[in-house]
């Protein structure tokens, strides 16, 4: 009998620490760290960029689903969204945020965090926008990579000008997503065609319902070709720009190869998938500890010159022996 209860108890012991073992198990699992992704465009037209991001990340060690979570917010294009998006990461308490391709979203980020790590990747000078205090030595909790992408808007205007000699009139879409980031836009465009002795027509793009009446004005003022200026908003309706530009017979650059790859005629800008794996790899070293006030901005080295000769052929262009020998990629 009491052999009989002894061995009952033993199994009752054994069926509880059965139950308790899962539990205590569970909760001596390590924390996966999340990253919080602030984008301002879509999924939908990013996936090579987010493929860039993940394999900057996997460079530094983390792979999304192993030993680190993403939290993702798209804007969908809806700039007046990424404060409240970037708050909701907060709130979520993730480890870092990256606010890839939008000062919109950089300032977003930093306004609604003094202490979780931010990575940004922009084309405007940062410490000019506020981000960081200097290149260096940024301080705060705020770093990333800058292509200075806005300031080349006098080698695509002259790059357009060497295909076209003959053209005068020009005009530059800018889309209109901050006051500074506008207004350096502008100047840079109105300094590049002073440089040249040509005029330029600024056209002002806030939303995507915008780009067919900018198209359709430049064609009622009878501009000659076009400059693209870099945003998120252009990036994510890259097809539409270009059919947009073949349907009106107006020669366009534009500031990065996906504008070339979709159609578009030229395009001269920084690598942005490079910008995006290098996002990657600083959210991996931050989430190792490293700190953003000591991680320095880094500037974009990588920069390609694009032609699509199918395109240029479409228009009746002939492409100058000069240009085609610069070309980073020629697009038969």
């Amino acid at each position: 009998m009491i052999a009989m209860m002894k061995r009952r108890e033993f199994i009752m012991l054994l069926g509880g620490a059965a139950v308790a073992w899962p539990l205590t198990a569970q909760a001596q699992q390590p924390t996966v760290p999340v990253i919080g992704y602030l984008y301002a465009g879509s999924p939908e037209t990013s996936a090579h960029l987010l493929a860039a991001f993940r394999k900057g990340l996997s460079e530094s060690g983390y792979v999304e689903g192993r030993n680190v979570a993403i939290e993702f917010r798209w804007a969908h294009n809806e700039m007046d969204r990424l404060p409240e998006l970037a708050a909701d990461l907060v709130r979520r308490g993730v480890s870092v945020i990256v606010a890839p391709g939008s000062i919109v979203g950089a300032v977003a980020a930093k306004a609604a965090t003094m202490t979780i790590p931010i990575v940004f990747t922009t084309g405007i000078d940062p410490v000019g926008a506020g981000l960081v205090a200097s290149f260096n030595r940024p301080g705060g909790n705020v770093t990333g990579i800058t292509s200075m992408n806005l300031e080349l808007g006098q080698k695509r205007l002259g790059t357009l000008h060497e295909l076209l000699p003959n053209a005068t009139r020009f005009a530059a879409l800018v889309l209109q997503q901050s006051a500074q980031q506008s207004e350096a836009l502008i100047q840079d465009m109105l300094a590049a065609a002073a440089i040249l002795n040509r005029q330029i027509e600024i056209v002002p793009v806030v939303s995507a319902r915008d780009i067919d009446d900018a198209f359709a004005s430049i064609t009622a003022k009878k501009l000659e070709a076009a400059v693209v200026s870099p945003g998120p908003l252009f990036n994510n309706n890259r097809v539409q720009l270009a059919i947009l530009a073949a349907r009106h017979g107006l020669p366009t650059i534009y500031s990065s190869r996906e504008f070339a790859q979709a159609g578009g005629l030229m395009s001269y800008g920084p690598s942005i998938t490079e910008e995006f794996r290098q996002g990657g790899i600083y959210c991996g070293r931050l989430l190792k500890g490293e700190k953003a006030a000591e991680l320095p901005v880094l500037r974009a080295i990588k920069f390609e010159f694009i032609i699509n000769l199918q395109t240029a052929r479409a228009f009746r262009l002939e492409v100058p022996p000069a240009l085609l020998a610069r070309a980073d990629e020629v697009i038969e």
